[in-house]
């Protein structure tokens, strides 16, 4: 009889402790709202993903104080990554730590290794679409509106903003919980994400050519006498090429932040030096005679 009691308390749990829709959602919900809350040096976003996972040590480890302190733990390791493309990886973090909890091979080394692996490439992928593509566009889009003085511009810019945000963030953290390890693996193989990366980098170059091509300007008055008549410089430089000089702007800026390293008020300085020297030399700028 004792030996068949002690081998019904070896048993494992069949039953497990297991999240649901309202678990997970939660997670992802804190985690838009606090993601780049208490952003520090030492963790960086860490206790942004633990504080959004707050409520799931008492879900999984009920009545086991010291898996719940592990547990918290694990998510203040360093942690960064884009916060809306990026949160596939906490999608994937749960959904390990869920199977680990439930006595399946997965491993703390192992959720470990999977956020330290993924954070970099999809804080690239996030950047790339949301800061060089997404906000070109919103911003092309609103801008024009708001230089009319239309206070539908901002607003635009502020509801679109939210709108794609909330769709990309909880398309992709649900993504990774339902998907897990195994899912990411593969779309990462497929080349699908450099496709898409690709298109948007293509997109996001060509609204920002647009933008500049609006709100980069540069224009000449300059006459110079020739004989009885004058040189128009402006009209001139527009029969070489119209817009060139904005451009050659705009390629300088790219050159000097891109190429050069320069830190973007360095930049700025030396734009406003390009200008007073044009504007004071009489080549560019001032007024129409």
């Amino acid at each position: 009889m004792a030996e068949e009691t002690k081998n019904v308390a070896a048993m494992p749990n069949t039953e497990g402790h297991h999240l649901d829709k309202r678990d997970v959602s939660r997670a992802w919900f804190k985690w838009v709202c606090l993601s780049n809350t208490n952003y520090n040096y030492e963790r960086l976003m860490a206790s942004a993903l633990l504080a959004s996972f707050s409520h799931i040590p008492d879900k999984l480890y009920p009545g086991d104080e010291q898996k719940r302190i592990e547990f918290m733990k694990r998510q203040m390791e360093f942690y960064n990554t884009e916060p809306h493309f990026g949160c596939i990886i906490n999608g994937l973090a749960l959904s390990m730590e869920e199977e680990m909890a439930n006595g399946s091979a997965v491993t703390p080394e192992a959720i470990t290794a999977v956020k330290t692996g993924l954070m970099g490439p999809f804080a690239g992928i996030g950047d790339t679409l949301w800061q060089g593509t997404l906000t070109p566009i919103l911003l092309a889009v609103a801008m024009p509106l708001a230089t009319q003085g239309n206070l539908l511009g901002p607003l635009l810019y502020i509801i679109l903003m939210y709108a794609i945000m909330l769709f990309i963030s909880h398309f992709m953290f649900f993504t990774g919980y339902n998907s897990g390890k195994e899912g990411i693996e593969s779309m990462m193989a497929s080349g699908s994400i450099k496709r898409l990366i690709a298109t948007a980098s293509t997109m996001g170059a060509i609204v920002l050519g647009c933008l500049a091509n609006s709100y980069v300007t540069c224009t000449s008055y300059l006459q110079i006498p020739v004989g009885e008549g004058y040189i128009d410089l402006q009209a001139t430089l527009d029969s070489i090429l119209k817009g060139g000089v904005p451009l050659a702007i705009t390629l300088l800026t790219w050159y000097l932040l891109k190429k050069k390293n320069m830190n973007s008020t360095v930049v700025l300085l030396i734009l406003v030096a390009i200008g007073v020297v044009l504007g004071a030399t009489g080549l560019f700028g001032g007024t129409a005679a």
